[in-house]
């Protein structure tokens, strides 16, 4: 039978997790994870279904992608077709061409797991390569030392900490209570935690979100930030080792981030945390 696109809505949304969660291995290139979907849940559980797109043949789902905005897919593909010629053509294809559905007329983006025939392939189109992303690991097979600063595990009732923090740490961003409680009501929120890091004071000065996708798998951290009016004393690199270590108590082999490579900061926090630097990661695009 031919591949086909569909759009999966609202009802169908736990089944993309599960699939995506399927999909996560130790050793595997670092590509859409379940937590992405589920950080971008705080829109809504049917905006959430709108922004994603399903390929599948006799029932099979071979690839999810997710419009992070209307000019960027983020591309997962089940790990024993990442070389299928097939699949690769027919994600060509759909992508673009704007009347297929996916993405939009103008200068859009793509996000395909590095190494992956598809990337391949719209490369040979024209499509070009974007600045790069760095991924981290961090193997969590060994116990993770406490990280030296009081953390809390957030609830629904203190969730405006969360946000709080959230905001303070990120110019523009508009995670409010409001969000957090989309989130936390999605499919993917049931393996994942929430953590806010207090200073000797008490103040909440840095936060977290992990995402587990099953024991066994590695667990995602999206996003991280400090607030802006606490950096410098090393809130970064113990908040991220709290998370690794939630990510552990929940199950996950290790955990992976990924940050812009000119966030050299972030970087350097990542690996003072205890992250290996993977290979870089592109995305292609297409102008105008």
């Amino acid at each position: 039978m031919a591949i086909g696109m569909g759009v999966p809505g609202v009802d169908g949304l736990g089944d993309v997790v599960r699939v995506l969660r399927g999909w996560q291995y130790d050793g595997a290139v670092v590509q859409l994870h379940p937590g992405d979907l589920g950080w971008y849940w705080r829109f809504g559980g049917e905006q959430t279904a709108a922004a994603t797109r399903m390929w599948s043949r006799d029932g099979e789902t071979l690839a999810v992608g997710m419009l992070d905005d209307p000019e960027l897919l983020r591309l997962a593909i089940a790990p024993e077709l990442q070389h299928d010629e097939e699949l690769a053509r027919q994600l060509v294809e759909d992508v673009s061409a704007p009347e297929r559905g996916v993405l939009i007329e103008g200068k859009v983006y793509v996000e395909a797991p590095l190494g992956s025939l598809v990337l391949d392939l719209l490369i040979k189109d024209g499509w070009e390569l974007d600045e790069p992303w760095i991924p981290l690991r961090r193997d969590l097979s060994e116990p993770v030392p406490d990280p030296g600063l009081r953390i809390e595990v957030i609830g629904p009732e203190q969730a405006h900490e969360r946000t709080a923090v959230q905001r303070a740490s990120f110019d523009g961003s508009t995670f409010t209570d409001e969000r957090w409680h989309a989130m936390a009501a999605g499919a993917a929120y049931d393996d994942a935690r929430c953590l806010v890091g207090r200073n000797g004071q008490g103040e909440a000065v840095a936060g977290v979100t992990v995402w587990s996708a099953g024991p066994g798998k590695p667990g995602l951290i999206e996003p991280m930030g400090v607030h802006r009016a606490h950096r410098g004393h090393g809130y970064g690199q113990a908040i991220t080792v709290a998370a690794a270590r939630a990510l552990r108590e929940l199950g996950s082999s290790s955990a992976v981030v990924c940050t812009p490579a000119f966030n050299v900061g972030a970087v350097a926090t990542y690996k003072a945390a205890g992250f290996e630097q993977l290979p870089e990661m592109r995305d292609v695009y297409r102008n105008a």
